[in-house]
């Protein structure tokens, strides 16, 4: 007669400790990247919602009225977020803009840029005014900012 295993005893488990081993190793990688998310003061979450809007505003122009989709002027202010703060672009989107949403943010950004270039006359008359010149400066001067962040 072979011997069965009683599948209804109501006695405690035990779960090998090598088990919990991945578990707790994951645990220890995320739980530290969690507590070291940066602390920001207001000052510098403005700073950081005015980059990602100087940014966006550039980038849309460049995509608008010159042709160039690259949408480098973000990717580069990415690099220096997540290298300085250890947050991106989404992020900073997410958690600091009052929509929390990078796509409600991205749907706002893009909606008051069109305004404001239909305000300026559409690409051609942008394009002989100093906006490109205002945009860029603009982005250039908070990216400097960002980069000067302790």
């Amino acid at each position: 007669m072979p011997i069965t295993r009683d599948t209804r005893s109501t006695a405690p488990r035990h779960t090998p400790s090598w088990t919990l081993a991945p578990i707790l190793l994951l645990l220890a990688g995320i739980l530290p990247t969690a507590a070291s998310a940066p602390l920001l003061d207001e000052e510098t979450e403005t700073l950081l919602v005015d980059a990602v809007t100087a940014a966006a505003e550039l980038d849309l122009y460049e995509a608008r009225c010159r042709g160039d989709r690259s949408g480098r002027r973000t990717d580069n202010l990415n690099k220096e977020l997540v290298g300085k703060l250890g947050m991106t672009v989404l992020g900073v989107e997410d958690d600091l803009f009052p929509e929390r949403s990078y796509r409600r943010v991205k749907e706002r950004l893009e909606r008051d840029f069109l305004d404001s270039l239909k305000d300026a006359g559409g690409c051609p008359e942008a394009k002989a005014s100093d906006l490109p010149e205002t945009l860029n400066a603009r982005y250039r001067e908070l990216l400097e900012a960002v980069r000067a962040l302790p």
